[in-house]
């Protein structure tokens, strides 16, 4: 496969203008893991702020990460492990505050699951606390209050040209020492020196020593702008601000018409075949479910074909010491069940409709069993499987037939 990770900026991005995440876009990234792509959240919002989409998206079973705070860190969602970060030092808060207070300024940090202000009643700050599932902590002195180092601070005010004047000012006094930005027209956001995404995303396709052409990153903009430069394919979302636009490869859809699902089908599912999935990664994350548990694994995949593995043991055995023909037909669904996901479109899902087996001879503790899947009907609105299941010495033990059925999605 051309790309190893796939790289979403959220807002704009991955969500809709509600804030939800479609279900179209959710099965896309979903059915592009399973194929062992992984998919890093580059975001201005928290790490709190992000724990929603991470387990909607199942990021954690999958080896996702995410950066928060528009790449002040590197966080592995399966563990929670920090990998990299940069703070303010705190020594700076005062100076900041200072220079608020003197504006007319709000201005706020983040800390954990709380955002701490010396502005409660603040509309942005109460629509930024919101969009995180955060709680305002008010304050009535910022730099006394916050006693760590903060990942980055925002000054908040409806007066666009006097944010617009500090910038300017603090780009020239604060060089080399924080970096500031606006990110929305009310928002003038300080990190520290020299933090992006793509700087950020640098780090990490370092550490996972993989090159810049297999990534693809998808925004809309311009914190987006240095991640869609660095990918080796950077696609602006068709809501994308026309700078954003100008400087990506290709341009999608809006984030209200799926733009991420209809890209990631362009350019990562058509070209992917079910050939050029290693096994392993089909394996992964099934430890805790059916799968895992009767200790079935995946030892080949093509298009319209699926072998799978199964011991006969203590998990699968009947308490005499033979194969439970329960097992055989829970080992057949999983091969078809699979077959079936990497062979339908993105906007399709599917579900198990009926499985019937004959269990022609036995098979005992001991030994491992074989499943080998080939489908014998793709229709619109369903697949035939056909599972045969051998012994190790390549003794038919079950013949068994599974038909799914295929759905649009809603």
């Amino acid at each position: 496969m051309k790309y190893k990770l796939l790289v979403l900026d959220v807002d704009g991005t991955l969500v809709n203008s509600k804030k939800e995440l479609s279900v179209q876009t959710l099965t896309t990234l979903l059915k592009i893991q399973h194929a062992g792509i992984r998919i890093v959240l580059a975001s201005g919002r928290s790490p709190y702020g992000l724990r929603h989409l991470v387990e909607k998206l199942e990021m954690k079973k999958w080896g996702g990460y995410i950066l928060p705070y528009n790449g002040t860190q590197i966080v592995d969602a399966g563990s929670g492990e920090v990998l990299f970060e940069k703070r303010i030092d705190p020594a700076m808060l005062p100076y900041l505050e200072k220079k608020a207070q003197k504006n007319g300024f709000a201005i706020f940090t983040y800390h954990q699951n709380q955002l701490i202000t010396t502005d409660p009643e603040n509309k942005h700050i109460q629509d930024e606390a919101a969009l995180n599932g955060m709680e305002i902590i008010a304050v009535e002195n910022l730099s006394e209050a916050v006693d760590f180092s903060p990942s980055k601070c925002v000054l908040v005010s409806d007066n666009e040209t006097a944010l617009v004047a500090l910038k300017d000012q603090w780009r020239k006094r604060l060089a080399g020492v924080l970096d500031v930005y606006r990110s929305e027209s009310f928002f003038l956001e300080v990190v520290p020196k020299f933090v992006d995404k793509g700087n950020t995303l640098g780090v990490l396709i370092e550490k996972l020593k993989i090159s810049t052409e297999e990534v693809m990153a998808i925004g809309d903009g311009r914190r987006d702008f240095s991640m869609l430069q660095l990918a080796g394919l950077g696609i602006a979302m068709g809501n994308a601000q026309d700078s954003i636009k100008a400087c990506a490869d290709y341009i999608t859809e809006s984030n209200d018409n799926d733009g991420v699902a209809i890209a990631v089908q362009k350019f990562i599912i058509a070209a992917v075949r079910p050939a050029d999935i290693p096994p392993d990664k089909l394996n992964a994350g099934n430890r805790n479910t059916l799968m895992g548990n009767l200790g079935i694994q995946y030892t080949y995949a093509s298009s319209g074909r699926i072998e799978a593995v199964m011991p006969v043991d203590e998990r699968t055995r009947q308490p005499f010491g033979v194969l439970h023909g329960g097992a055989t037909l829970a080992l057949a669904e999983t091969v078809a069940g699979m077959g079936s996901m990497l062979i339908c479109e993105p906007d399709e899902i599917i579900a198990g409709m009926q499985v019937s087996g004959n269990h022609i001879s036995s098979a005992h503790e001991g030994d491992t069993v074989r499943a080998v899947g080939t489908i014998i009907h793709k229709g619109r609105s369903s697949h035939v499987w056909n599972v045969d299941v051998f012994t190790s010495t390549d003794k038919l033990i079950s013949s068994i037939r599974v038909v799914n059925s295929v759905l649009k999605k809603r």
